[in-house]
């Protein structure tokens, strides 16, 4: 039997089911994307302490011997090596972690945005009170300006229908 220009065109079921998704605003992609921005930063300079290994065991060396320590310098050069093994460790957990919440961001996930809010004001409060490197500042910068984009009225929008379809 042919189909006739009378009888409706149905869709599938599945296609049925699925409702039509919010398209993403300038802003969500903006606010992902200084997320990534903000991780890659974060995470050379993880990669760059490496790089100041000499400098730390120099450092710590000088601290053991006005403090009278004990300490051999093959042990402080272990304790060196396994600390800076630890920090990268962490450090690239921490990046997979806000790499996940960034995509769940731009999935229009809410609890993904709120997360990240939570962790940039803990990294600024860090900033704050700590010292930090030109590469910190700008790692928590990109970081501002991902929450500020994440809660602007159009991504406010995207959120509030993206909570709609589920």
């Amino acid at each position: 039997m042919t189909e006739s220009a009378n009888y409706p065109n149905y869709p599938d079921s599945a296609e049925a089911a699925q409702p039509a998704a919010a398209a993403r605003p300038g802003t969500v992609e903006g606010a992902f994307w200084a997320f990534i921005a903000s991780t890659v930063i974060g995470l050379v300079g993880g990669l760059l302490i490496f790089a100041n290994r000499d400098a730390i065991a120099t450092t710590l060396r000088d601290s053991n011997r006005r403090n009278g320590g004990s300490l051999t310098d093959a042990q402080i050069d272990q304790a060196v090596t396994v600390t800076m093994i630890v920090a990268l460790v962490i450090a690239v957990v921490i990046s997979a972690l806000y790499l996940l919440f960034a995509f769940k961001l731009r999935a229009g996930k809410n609890w993904a945005r709120i997360v990240l809010t939570v962790i940039t004001a803990l990294q600024l409060i860090s900033l704050l009170a700590g010292q930090s490197t030109i590469g910190g500042f700008i790692s928590v910068g990109a970081a501002v300006i991902g929450v500020v984009l994440s809660f602007m009225p159009p991504s406010n929008a995207y959120f509030a229908a993206a909570k709609t379809v589920r």
